[in-house]
């Protein structure tokens, strides 16, 4: 290799470093938001679980998260509820899946604050009781 390949991946890894302690300083300061252990925010799989812990949803999604395709579409759906728990809308969601580097960070430090799993508690309680109609406006 020349030494203008070894160049390269320096700046590849440095870059790439980068990178990673944004996203890991930011989903740190969203975990400490949400009254989570900051530190999970490091632990591969059981970042997510406590992700999950905070969107209020079952620990066996991340089961699911593990197949797959249909993990996208489970990884998108806890994003979205993420953004939700920090009153946020679907326009923060697709900040989160599409440029979390930024987003993570913006809802880490920003204004953000957490207002329960998925946003409003008794909404999302009624909207995981079997019998819930969706015509009907939840109710406490």
């Amino acid at each position: 290799m020349s030494s203008y390949s070894y160049s390269f991946l320096g700046i590849f890894l440095v870059f790439g470093l980068a990178i990673a302690i944004i996203q890991i300083v930011g989903m740190w300061k969203v975990f400490e938001k949400a009254k989570q252990p900051g530190w999970a925010a490091i632990i591969p799989f059981y970042n997510f679980y406590i992700m999950l812990k905070i969107v209020g949803k079952p620990g066996w999604w991340l089961v699911l998260c593990l197949i797959p395709y249909v993990n996208m579409i489970w990884i998108i759906w806890t994003y979205n509820m993420l953004s939700k728990s920090f009153g946020k809308d679907e326009g923060f969601t697709v900040g989160l899946v599409l440029l979390g580097i930024v987003f993570f960070p913006i809802l880490g430090f920003g204004d953000a604050r957490y207002i329960g799993p998925y946003g409003d508690p008794v909404a999302f309680k009624a909207a995981q009781n079997p019998d819930f109609d969706f015509d009907k406006p939840a109710t406490a």
